[in-house]
């Protein structure tokens, strides 16, 4: 009897990839999948020499890892791809060295080695358009939790739990302005004092009179003032719209993957100090609210405020505002004196504007104030003297 005819292929319903974009994909996925495998191994070795706490954290990063693998095996297989076998999983030599040495020298002695290549890799699937943004965020958060064994917030049995209290008390030297109008409007003012400074001083020094100084000055301060505030708006209206994509991924997979979610919560609140117990139940209440958890998820895994992305056109004006009110100094005397007395005024009023900005980015940037206050008298003062210097040197070779 003759073999029965084959039915045919099922219909396309859309375009097959071209070959080569299937290899490329297919390659790709088998090394994500090997590169977490590797890491879940790490993880799996690195808690065989933690205790408590440490060992309950080392073993979620486990669990969270094995759950990327298993991710990749399922896009293998979308693309009918065969999934390399676990049971020929080998080790490499850098797992199996960083295993042995935390069994040997400690795990505190290894973890900082691990921690600087997860804080490497911690964009790997940003750009990814086959990994989930929890799976982006999961890689940024390993480093957190190593960081947490290292500095002891996560302890072992030895030791007793210290709560993200005492890590806030000793670093108290963080700022927070995710808005961005603090910054630009301090370094707007700086920017506005220095460039307009030296403009002004460059014109002095080519002797030219005191109106064709003034001119020069409010039209160095008009046309700074608007690109700096055009430059403001798009980087702050750019970033705006990057965190609110972050929050909308993370929205889909709040909605999507609860569960996922919440374990992560209760490993970001491991890592903050608490127990499992009291994790667990912190996660669990708000998770009750959709709302509130997205606000959450946002502030600890993103480190983002979803009330607070800032405000381009305030970026902007402060950006506008500030570069004017910078640049204005050294224009002022030129409005009520002239000649040599509008530039000994310009001068005096140039040196105590740039120590008062100084102390303002000293003091922003949780540096010593007089020290960053010494440092822009004397970026300002380098500018302003050479650009007199070569408008000294312009004046007399176009007198003669």
């Amino acid at each position: 009897m003759p073999s029965p005819t084959p039915p045919p292929p099922p219909a396309s319903t859309g375009p097959a990839p071209s070959p080569g974009s299937r290899r490329s994909r297919a390659a790709r996925f088998r090394e994500h999948l090997a590169a977490e495998r590797q890491a879940a191994e790490l993880y799996r070795r690195l808690a065989g020499s933690a205790t408590g706490e440490q060992r309950d954290a080392l073993l979620e990063l486990v669990d969270v890892e094995l759950g990327h693998a298993a991710h990749w095996e399922d896009k293998l297989r979308e693309l009918g791809e065969p999934v390399p076998d676990p049971a020929r999983f080998r080790a490499q030599l850098r797992t199996r060295v960083l295993g042995q040495a935390a069994q040997r020298l400690g795990l505190r002695r290894v973890l900082p080695v691990v921690e600087r290549a997860e804080r490497a890799d911690a964009g790997t699937y940003d750009q990814d358009p086959d990994a989930t943004a929890t799976m982006a965020a999961d890689e940024r958060g390993h480093a957190q939790v190593l960081s947490s064994i290292v500095d002891g917030t996560i302890r072992d049995d030895t030791e007793q739990l210290r709560g993200a209290a005492a890590i806030a008390a000793r670093e108290p030297w963080h700022r927070a302005d995710r808005s961005g109008s603090v910054r630009a409007a301090v370094f707007g003012v700086s920017d506005g004092l220095v460039s307009n400074t030296a403009l002004v001083m460059g014109f002095a020094g080519s002797g030219v009179g005191t109106r064709t100084v003034l001119f020069a000055g409010l039209a160095g301060l008009m046309a700074g003032s608007f690109s700096m505030a055009a430059g403001e708006y798009v980087s702050i209206a750019s970033q705006k719209e990057m965190y609110e994509r972050e929050i909308d991924l993370e929205r889909r997979e709040l909605e999507e993957k609860p569960e996922e979610e919440r374990a992560e919560l209760v490993l970001i609140y491991r890592a903050k100090g608490l127990p499992r117990d009291e994790a667990e139940r912190l996660a669990d209440r708000i998770m009750t609210d959709p709302d509130v958890a997205l606000n959450t998820l946002a502030r600890e895994e993103l480190g983002l405020d979803p009330e607070d992305l800032g405000s381009p056109w305030g970026a902007a004006a402060s950006s506008f505002l500030a570069f004017a009110l910078g640049a204005f100094v050294v224009v002022l005397p030129y409005l009520v004196a002239s000649g040599r007395t509008a530039l000994i005024l310009a001068i005096g009023l140039a040196v105590a504007a740039l120590l008062a900005v100084g102390v303002g980015v000293g003091v922003l940037g949780g540096r010593a104030p007089w020290r960053s206050a010494a440092r822009q008298l004397l970026v300002g003062g380098l500018a302003a003297s050479a650009t007199y210097l070569i408008g000294a040197l312009i004046g007399v070779s176009g007198a003669s």
